[in-house]
């Protein structure tokens, strides 16, 4: 299978362990009505991937996967916006430092995780849905 998808398999299984234990898919198109987004949904989303040549017998394989977080909620209850960001920030924590294991023997080393913004303030104020989407970055030598 395609390295993007095996990488973003893994982090959905380590989504869905302990202690997240987060009802996350792999998803193309995370697209919801909002009746859907009444209980929160994890989607993770193959992003783009960069390979750099180290030598002639390895590569460097930097892959970027979105992981994002959606719910609909009242924009102005601020203890329940505060909680979902507090559930971002647990999933960038858990997944900080991880190495992913891969079907291939291989393996995938977390680089970095980017959330910018750390949520859309365009979809709290017109869908009122808050979204927030992690751009989590693992490397693969091969």
């Amino acid at each position: 299978m395609s390295l993007v998808i095996d990488i973003a398999d893994a982090i959905v299984t380590a989504l869905k362990a302990e202690p997240l234990a987060l009802d996350a898919v792999r998803a193309y198109r995370p697209e919801f009505e909002l009746v859907e987004l009444k209980t929160l949904r994890v989607s993770v989303v193959p992003r783009g991937i960069e390979i750099t040549s180290l030598n002639r017998n390895v590569n460097q394989h930097d892959v970027s996967i979105d992981v994002g977080v959606q719910k609909k909620v009242d924009p102005d209850d601020t203890a329940a916006l505060d909680a979902l960001m507090a559930k971002v920030q647990q999933i960038a924590d858990e997944l900080r430092l991880r190495r992913l294991v891969l079907p291939e023997n291989g393996s995938a080393v977390w680089v970095r995780t980017a959330n910018e913004p750390v949520y859309s303030p365009d979809h709290l104020q017109s869908k009122q849905v808050f979204t927030s989407v992690l751009t989590l970055t693992f490397r693969v030598m091969r």
